[in-house]
């Protein structure tokens, strides 16, 4: 009887195991998608002064309307993910992700006027080796993240508040503070999410709508870490035009 329940326990484990492998593999699939997708964007509407002027009038220096509608729509399409997503098809919550990743990409393209491309590039393959240490760590380790999540999110919202002040204050050495931590915030958050996902991934079908759906919002989590320890390690290491 004993031996049983024990046989019972490992082939759950082995099952909930390659659950999450499965579905862990769709999250890092669809994020990769993402960075591509906004990676072209980006390249294409910062080094191409035609497609710049959509975006900025380089006359005034200031931003088109159409400027400003891409900077704001990535939080308005986050938002309509995160409080939609019960109610969206897997196919529209795609082709949402797949828009943000876009625009949030064409928005991205103004850290080609700020910064060379060479220092682009690194912070780029620096922010990619820290992202993969993290992740593979929130992956492996049996440490419970739960806790450090919590504290992480709680400084996430100091953080906002804090960019928002100094956004009226402009101080450079507050920026720099800021910055600084807000790479360890993200830093940190990359091992929550990706512990925080394995373990949705292990109780889900990742072929099922639930599970797909799931998937992209994973993705997305992701995602956002990436693009975030990416812009602040480029404050610390980008070569400013």
């Amino acid at each position: 009887m004993r031996n049983e329940i024990i046989d019972n326990q490992y082939s759950t484990a082995i099952e909930s195991a390659e659950l999450s492998k499965t579905f862990m593999s769709k999250v890092f699939s669809w994020m990769f998608v993402a960075l591509a997708l906004s990676g072209v964007a980006a390249y294409l509407f910062g080094t191409t002064p035609e497609l710049l002027r959509y975006l900025i009038n380089f006359e005034t220096g200031g931003m088109t309307i159409l400027g400003w509608v891409v900077m704001l729509a990535p939080l308005g399409l986050v938002m309509l993910m995160s409080f939609r997503v019960q109610k969206m098809s897997f196919s529209a919550l795609f082709m949402t992700f797949i828009a943000y990743s876009v625009i949030t990409g064409i928005s991205l393209s103004f850290i080609f006027l700020a910064y060379t491309m060479s220092s682009i590039a690194v912070t780029f393959f620096v922010t990619a080796g820290t992202f993969g240490i993290m992740a593979l760590l929130g992956y492996t380790t049996r440490t419970d993240l739960t806790k450090f999540g919590s504290i992480l999110y709680m400084a996430l919202i100091g953080l906002i508040i804090a960019s928002v002040v100094n956004w009226f204050l402009g101080s450079s050495t507050m920026d720099y503070i800021i910055s600084g931590i807000g790479v360890l915030i993200f830093t940190g958050l990359t091992a929550y999410d990706t512990q925080k996902l394995k373990n949705i991934g292990a109780q889900v079908d990742a072929y099922s709508e639930v599970g797909k759906k799931s998937a992209i919002m994973g993705a997305l989590s992701l995602y956002l870490d990436f693009i975030n320890l990416f812009l602040f390690l480029l404050r610390f290491m980008g070569d400013r035009n």
